[in-house]
Order: C-alpha cells, then sequence, then structure tokens
C-alpha cells in the first residue's frame, strides 16, 4: 500500500511542478510565462507524461515486457477496442441520469481538444503514460499488498478517478479504472489496457471536434429517446459480447 501511494504522489508532483518549471524557463529566456494557451497546456501535458515514464521506467517502478506481445494477443486487442467502441453511449446515457457534477476544467480540455496537437497528449501520450502508472505500478503495488485482487482494482480505479482532479470525469474514470483493472489482473500486461484507453480516448476526442457543444446530450444528438434508447442498446450488444470473449481469452494471473 505505501509503494501505491508514493507511486500516485510522485505522479500528482509531476503533473503540479511540470507547468511550473517550464514557465520558470520561459522566464530565464525572456519569454512570457504563459500557462493559459492552448499551446502551453499541450506542452506542460507531454512533458508530464515524458517525465512521469522516464521516472517509472528508470526506477523500475513499472516493469516493460515484450512477453505478452510475443503471444500474439490479436484477438484478445480487438476485444478490447471493441468494448471500448461499445461503451461510449451507454457511459454517456448514465452520466446524463447522474446529478450534474462541477466540471472544474472544462474551459481548458475545450482548448487541447480543438487543437491538432491535443490528440498527441490525451489520445497517445495519456493512455501509455496513465496505464503504466496506474496499472503497471500502482495496482502491481496493490496486488503484491494484498490478496483480493478486486480490493486491489477498485483502489487503484479511485486513485485513477482522483487524480483527474474534476468531479465530471471521475465516475467515468472510475469505472473505466475497474475494467483496466481488471485487464491488467487477468494479464499481468499494460497492453490491453493502453489499447482499451487509446480508443476511448481518440473516440472522445473525434467525438469532441465534430459536436464540439460541451452541453451536447444523447438526445440532440439522436433526435428522439427512443432512438437514444435504440441506440444504448445497439451498444450494450457490442459492449456485453465483448466484455464476455475478454473473460475467455484472458488467461488468470497467478
Amino acid at each position: 500500500m505505501k509503494k501505491a501511494i508514493i507511486y500516485t504522489l510522485v505522479f500528482v508532483a509531476v503533473q503540479a511542478l511540470m507547468p511550473w518549471l517550464i514557465g520558470s524557463f520561459r522566464q530565464l529566456m525572456g519569454l512570457p510565462a504563459d500557462q493559459t494557451s492552448a499551446t502551453s497546456i499541450i506542452v506542460a501535458m507531454t512533458s508530464s507524461s515524458v517525465a512521469v515514464l522516464a521516472l517509472f521506467l528508470y526506477f523500475r517502478w513499472a516493469e516493460v515486457s515484450r512477453s505478452y506481445v510475443r503471444s500474439r494477443p490479436w484477438a484478445t486487442l480487438f476485444w478490447c477496442a471493441l468494448a471500448a467502441m461499445g461503451a461510449i453511449i451507454p457511459s454517456q446515457f448514465v452520466q446524463e441520469q447522474m446529478p450534474a457534477l462541477p466540471n472544474i476544467v472544462e474551459e481548458e480540455f475545450d482548448m487541447i481538444l480543438r487543437d491538432r496537437w491535443g490528440y498527441f497528449a490525451v489520445g497517445l501520450l495519456a493512455p501509455i503514460c496513465e496505464e503504466l502508472v496506474f496499472r503497471g505500478a500502482i495496482l502491481r503495488a496493490l496486488l503484491q499488498w494484498t490478496s483480493r485482487h478486486w480490493s486491489a482494482i477498485a483502489i487503484s480505479a479511485l486513485l485513477f478517478a482522483l487524480i483527474h482532479f474534476n468531479p465530471a470525469q471521475m465516475p467515468h474514470a472510475f469505472v473505466v479504472g475497474l475494467l483496466l483493472g481488471w485487464l491488467y489482473y487477468r494479464t499481468d500486461s499494460v497492453v490491453p489496457g493502453v489499447v482499451y484507453h487509446w480508443v476511448n480516448n481518440s473516440i472522445a476526442y473525434v467525438i469532441y471536434n465534430l459536436y464540439p457543444d460541451p452541453q451536447m446530450k444523447l438526445v440532440d444528438l439522436f433526435g428522439t429517446q427512443r432512438s437514444v434508447a435504440a441506440a444504448v442498446l445497439f451498444s450494450l450488444f457490442i459492449l456485453v459480447p465483448s466484455i464476455y470473449q475478454l473473460s475467455l481469452r484472458l488467461r488468470k494471473a497467478h
């Protein structure tokens, strides 16, 4: 448990310090310490992810191995991607039924997702960095701490939700964290989680740029509540078989 807390604090510290370090460097170079533009936020996010990856790999807090990829789990990765696609609409539907939570980083995310370089930070680096930290390091430490794997998965999912520092994102992040933790537990690899996370973030990026109104609801997209229900049902016909296939294909960790 102690290791999991330390890893979480290191992750948070790097995320908090990097914008300040970049701002200080810009001041030393005689440049304005702008931390509010899309470019500055994306640079800070990218730098934070790279720094976190370097730290966790250098100190071997998270181990990287090619053994899982060498097993050629292409069908499993396909079902991971399909599960991520099938979860988007049901997740949004459930979120719309919940009381509205404060979205304290809405403006920042709007700038990031509207910028073409935002995909590099959110769609590519974030899945790799967060899976390596929260599943490859934190969950691995928790699984060594307790034999109750679902307790370890739930704690790692809670930490994953909390580090988003945005109440509006936390419920979705927690549920996704449970699934990602389960994928790691069953495979001892972050690769399935990276694929799921990448597809999830990529779809979110594409949808945001196609329909940039953050207040848009499913009924605005599909026209009627009946169409929304049909879309949710269709998505569940993708999500549920995908989870079932994954449960069959993933070996249980020992």
